[in-house]
């Protein structure tokens, strides 16, 4: 299933971890196992954000994905269900909606 995760990074935690050397190796290791197909990173409520849109076999996949983001980085997680365009007119045409 189509997945997107945000986490916002506590900014103490993670200006220890830019300095140190293990944020950079952090996002590299989750853009490795995630694949994501998109993946960015910025600011949200004055703290450092990244956003990944990733494909989520099964939920006990949950675990491995944000303990790393909750012990090295302090950060605030969230996982959500997302559709494509594509999806969403599948999803419509399936519930019934006519197109436009």
């Amino acid at each position: 299933m189509r997945m997107m995760l945000r986490a916002v990074l506590d900014t103490e935690a993670s200006n220890q971890a830019i300095n140190n050397g293990s944020l950079q190796k952090l996002m590299v290791a989750m853009t490795e196992k995630l694949k994501p197909e998109a993946a960015y990173f910025g600011p949200s409520n004055g703290c450092r954000c990244c956003t990944f849109v990733f494909d989520m076999k099964d939920s006990s996949e949950m675990p491995a994905i944000a303990e790393p983001l909750f012990e090295l980085l302090g950060a605030k997680f969230e996982l959500h269900p997302v559709m494509n365009a594509d999806d969403l007119q599948k999803g419509l045409a399936a519930a019934g909606v006519q197109p436009l």
